[in-house]
């Protein structure tokens, strides 16, 4: 299901969106499998099959479905303007982080992850909150880049017909918004008072 165009703002555009990698129900659904296959086996050497195969079944689902449901209602997506990421299956998680306070993007994968093209995601911004880990990424080497390019157009697009008192509005708007701490303010102001 596509992102809702109602959550977007004028003239934001979704780049990319997606789910975690497959590889995060891997595990579960053998799992799931797994336990069928079992039950199947002890209900073929027993006289009554069907009762060991329906235990199996509803055991396996039981390990897989949770997860199953995890998977399916996350969803990462990259707009023009910021990082979104959704969760949950009865209570709803959100976190955004705009384009613009991103410092850096870095990723990470195991041997495993590299072969099945998976990895995580650490996302540095200014402000509180700092560092957020995204898990189970499909192709976060790709991403890394696409999430770079979108800033780079970003901050672009914002610095198009600014003035130094406009950028002085914008970064005083983060101070007070909670994104740039007093230091970070301090030093972004003196940096561009420098400038002038």
């Amino acid at each position: 299901m596509a992102y809702p165009t109602r959550l977007l703002s004028e003239g934001e555009t979704v780049i990319r969106e997606f789910r975690p990698h497959w590889q995060a129900i891997a595990v579960p659904v053998a799992i799931a499998v797994g336990f069928t296959v079992v039950g199947a086996v002890v209900g073929a050497v027993l006289a009554d099959g069907v009762i060991p195969t329906v235990v199996g079944l509803v055991v396996g689902l039981a390990v897989a479905l949770p997860k199953l449901a995890v998977w399916a209602f996350t969803k990462y997506v990259i707009t023009n303007e910021r990082v979104i990421v959704r969760s949950g299956v009865f209570a709803r998680q959100g976190k955004e982080i705009p384009l613009e306070v991103i410092n850096d993007v870095a990723f990470s994968q195991s041997l495993l992850e590299r072969m099945f093209g998976s990895g995580d995601l650490l996302l540095e911004s200014a402000g509180e909150m700092g560092q957020s880990r995204f898990t189970d990424v499909p192709t976060p080497e790709d991403i890394q880049t696409l999430i770079y390019r979108a800033r780079e157009e970003r901050m672009a697009a914002l610095n198009t017909g600014t003035t130094p008192a406009s950028t002085l509005a914008t970064l005083a708007q983060l101070h007070r918004d909670g994104v740039l701490t007093d230091e970070e303010f301090a030093a972004k102001k003196q940096k561009l008072l420098g400038e002038i």
